[in-house]
Parts: C-alpha cells; structure tokens; sequence
C-alpha cells in the first residue's frame, strides 16, 4: 500500500522564482500537447497516444532551452498526466456521464509538477532537497518517511510550496484493540457526540474567516483582469482559503487521534453530503464541518491502531429511541429526545446510540462491547 508524507519547502527568493520557471514550464508543455491532441481529433479524426508526444517532447528538447531545461522523467509525467485526463473522459462517454473534455489550464489551475522516482532529479539529501537546476531547497522534516519512497511532488498553494513525497509501505497489522465500542454522530451543533455522552464542539473555520474572506474576494473583483494586481490579490484570497482548510484539516486530525486512543470500535454514518448540501439554509455550515474528509481520516488512523470503523444506514437514528426502538418523531429545532419509556437525553446522543446498534448488528466485533459497561445503552448490551 501506499501512504504520502507532506513537507513544507523553505526556498530563498532566487529559488522560488526557478520553482514558479519550472511550474510554469510543465504548464505550458501540458497546454502544448492537449493542443496537439485537440488538433489531430479535429483535422484527422484520431487520438493521438502518450508514446507519439513522448517523442515529439525528446526532438523539441533540441530546439526549446525551456523544454530542455526540464527533467525528463519529470516531463513525461506532466503527459502521463494528460494522458489520464483523456482516458478518464472516455471513460466517462463510455459509462454515460457527463463526459468533462480536458480543458487548458491557466495559472491558477495548474499547481504541481512531479519527479517519478526519487534519485531522478529530485534527492533528499539531510534537511534539504535537492532538486535539478534548481539546488539544495531547505525541507522542514517534521517526521522521517517510511517505506520505499516511489514518487515526489513538489506543488504550491496559498502562496508557499510544499514536496509530497509517496512511500510503499507494509500493511499495518496492528492487533485489535481491547477498548469498548462507541458510535458517533455528526452534527452542526456539536461536531461529533458518541454513544457515552462524549462531545466535540464544532469549529467552523470558514465561520470566522468569512468576513476576510468576503473583504478579499471584494478586493479582487475590483482589480482588472490579467493585471499584476490582480494576480497579487488572487493570492491574498488563496491564502485565506488556505488557513480555512489548515485549520479544519488539523481538527479531523485531533480528533480522529483522541476516538482511536479511547474507542476499540466506531459505528459511523454511511451519510449522502451531496444531498444535503442541497438544503440551503444548511448547506454553508455542512461544508465547513468536513464531514467526508473527517471520515476519511479517521479510517486511516483507525486501520493504523487497529480500531475497526463500519458505516450504517444513517436514516432515521434522531426519530428512533435507543432504549426501546419506538420511533420518536422531532422536528431538527427539537434538541432533546423524549420516549415513553423514560429514556431522556440530547438527541445527538441518542442517535450515536443507534449507530452502535446498528454497527454491531453489521458485523463490529462483539468482543469489544463488554457486559455491563455503562457507557452503553442497554439494547446494545442486549445484542
């Protein structure tokens, strides 16, 4: 399997500006073979192949300095790139879809460029990356890689540029953890409440940026098109879009750490975000919880520590009771639940309840629920 680590770059002025030489060049030579592609389907009714382009881009390395200033490994994956662009649109008029041709990208749309083998222009030496034409860059190595690294990317965003670097590594056969079984339940009120009562209060990062946000964006709207104004205030609104997903990233990260060090086993939501992300009064506050990327990220650390994580069916655990299973119906705005049977408590609880049930009835490993553990409901003691 494979796992990527990511790494800041600390380039000096002179550096930085080989980099954005380098982007823009790999930029310029994707545009360079979709043109070509566009204009072979148009004037002769075929599609030209990624070995045609290979060779044409090693006869222009002769003439072109810029061309022949690139790595050419380092070039072959920005076509191998187009090459999946093309093949994935097929792929979509073959199934249906909406097919999406690819389409030419500007400055702001192309971001990265990739070396596929580490010692191929690209070789970490110490603290610093060594990267053709370009020098020894300071690499901030907060963590040592692990496996065998196969790829390095080097990309840019909100103004600063960063190296992934992407590793084979062994499985993880990490032994099954003895701590109890848990389900979660995603919110807006609170982020997340598990079966036990334990609660996180939700962020909201583009919340409390969004009156900058909406500044910057004003800002920019002002400026004239192609300007170098323009450009350097594109980047201030990048930057702010950058602290929002900072920020909400290292959320996801804590708190996915803190379920997999208290929990042997989480029952989650098998949610349908797109359609939710219809209601517009709600719509803003569920993008800015990250829901998707939250799951993912606890997956991963959970398979890491041997936590097991199993989605369910998401409908109707608010309207049902944990206690006894009688449906409950409450309007959202109703934040308790209240059963004739005298359960009472805060309806994301209770709905973090039912997922637990629901994840042991699909298949969570019994051996994590123990006998009489009060921290869970007395159906899923049953179960």
């Amino acid at each position: 399997m494979y796992q990527a680590f990511k790494y800041r770059l600390e380039p000096n002025k002179s550096q930085e500006r080989e980099l954005e030489i380098v982007l823009e060049t790999h930029r310029r030579l994707y545009n360079d073979c979709l043109e070509q592609r566009k204009t072979a389907y148009e004037s002769e009714k075929r599609t030209l192949k990624y070995t045609e382009q290979s060779a044409w881009f090693k006869s222009q390395r002769t003439d072109n300095p810029w061309f022949a200033a690139l790595n050419f490994s380092s070039a072959q994956a920005t076509m191998r790139r187009l090459d999946k662009a093309f093949a994935a649109f097929f792929q979509r008029i073959k199934a249906g879809q909406t097919p999406g041709y690819p389409r030419f990208r500007s400055r702001s749309r192309f971001d990265s460029f990739t070396y596929p083998s580490l010692g191929d222009g690209v070789r970490v030496m110490g603290r610093k990356l060594r990267l053709q034409r370009i020098g020894l860059v300071r690499i901030n190595l907060h963590r040592p890689t692990e496996g065998e690294a196969k790829t390095v990317t080097v990309l840019t965003k909100g103004g600063k540029w960063y190296v992934v670097i992407t590793c084979e590594v062994e499985g993880w056969n990490a032994p099954d953890s003895p701590l109890p079984a848990t389900g979660i339940d995603v919110g807006i009120e609170s982020f997340l409440t598990t079966a036990d009562g334990f609660s996180v209060p939700t962020v909201r990062p583009l919340k409390h940026q969004l009156k900058r946000l909406r500044r910057e964006q004003r800002s920019l709207s002002r400026k004239k098109r192609g300007s170098k104004s323009r450009l350097k205030q594109r980047r201030k609104v990048a930057r702010v879009h950058a602290r929002v997903a900072n920020t909400r990233r290292d959320v996801h990260h804590k708190v996915s750490r803190e379920l997999t060090r208290r929990y042997g086993a989480i029952a989650v939501e098998n949610l349908n975000i797109a359609g939710m992300l219809r209601n517009h009064c709600l719509a803003r506050a569920i993008a800015d919880a990250g829901w998707y990327q939250f799951r993912l990220i606890l997956t991963h650390k959970a398979e890491k520590a041997g936590v097991q994580v199993v989605g369910v069916n998401a409908r109707g655990t608010s309207q049902e009771c944990s206690a006894c299973g009688l449906e409950v119906k409450k309007m959202l705005s109703v934040r308790w639940h209240e059963c004739s049977c005298g359960c009472s408590l805060h309806r994301d609880q209770n709905a973090a309840r039912n997922i637990l049930n629901r994840g042991l009835l699909a298949g969570m490993r019994p051996g994590n629920v123990k006998a009489g553990d009060t921290r869970l409901c007395s159906r899923s003691r049953l179960l």
